[in-house]
């Protein structure tokens, strides 16, 4: 049966380079899958893979979400409901957590527990946003991460953010990076993995991670 990967449009996501990049690693793996770019709640529930991108300040992110009549319950209704696998890029992982604290609070959807705060780098030299090429760590492992920053080659991933996901539960937490502090770089519970790195523009090591979401089975 034909998979079918829908990335949400909701005004905030860098949608044309994760469609491109998630279709090349779909291509390049020969597997069945259909990518769809939508704001429509109904294709959202009909999907049998959902990417969330994001890119901005994570009140503008949480907002243009829910502004789309449906879109937030169909969305809770495939990923929590259904068991649908998830993916959350950037910003689109950060959302999953209680509270945003840019610009005052914002409630998140509190599928993984914790804050999204600011960076605090404490060093001058080392400038926020965190942009650029970063080490990825993976502290635990999970199939979306089998194979990715297996090696010098293929170990770097590209950021660009100034807030971060700070995890209530240590368990939620599969990769890190550092950038004067220690920066969680992924999560992951149940069906549901976000990337604070940008897969689409991280070549060799986000192709890999595409192409495992699109075959995740949770």
């Amino acid at each position: 049966m034909t998979e079918r990967l829908v990335i949400i449009d909701y005004g905030s996501g860098n949608l044309r380079s994760v469609e491109k990049a998630l279709l090349r690693a779909i291509h390049d793996e020969g597997l069945d899958c259909d990518v769809i770019v939508t704001s429509h709640p109904e294709d959202v529930m009909r999907a049998t893979r959902v990417v969330l991108p994001g890119v901005g300040a994570f009140a503008d992110c949480m907002r243009g979400l829910e502004t789309i009549e449906g879109m937030r319950r169909a969305l809770e209704a495939s990923v929590i409901g259904h068991g649908r696998p998830f993916l959350g890029i950037c910003v689109g992982m950060q959302l999953l957590a209680d509270q945003g604290l840019e610009h005052g609070r914002t409630a998140g959807l509190g599928w993984i527990g914790g804050d999204v705060v600011r960076i605090e780098t404490g060093q001058s030299q080392l400038k926020v946003p965190h942009m650029g090429w970063n080490e990825l760590k993976v502290q635990r492992p999970h199939p979306v991460l089998s194979h990715v920053g297996a090696g010098p080659a293929v170990s770097h991933a590209y950021f660009v953010h100034s807030f971060h996901f700070r995890c209530a539960d240590e368990r939620d937490v599969v990769a890190t990076t550092e950038h004067g502090e220690r920066i969680v770089a992924a999560v992951a519970r149940d069906n549901m993995i976000g990337t604070q790195f940008h897969p689409e523009k991280s070549q060799a090591l986000g192709l890999r991670l595409l192409a495992n979401f699109a075959r995740w089975r949770p």
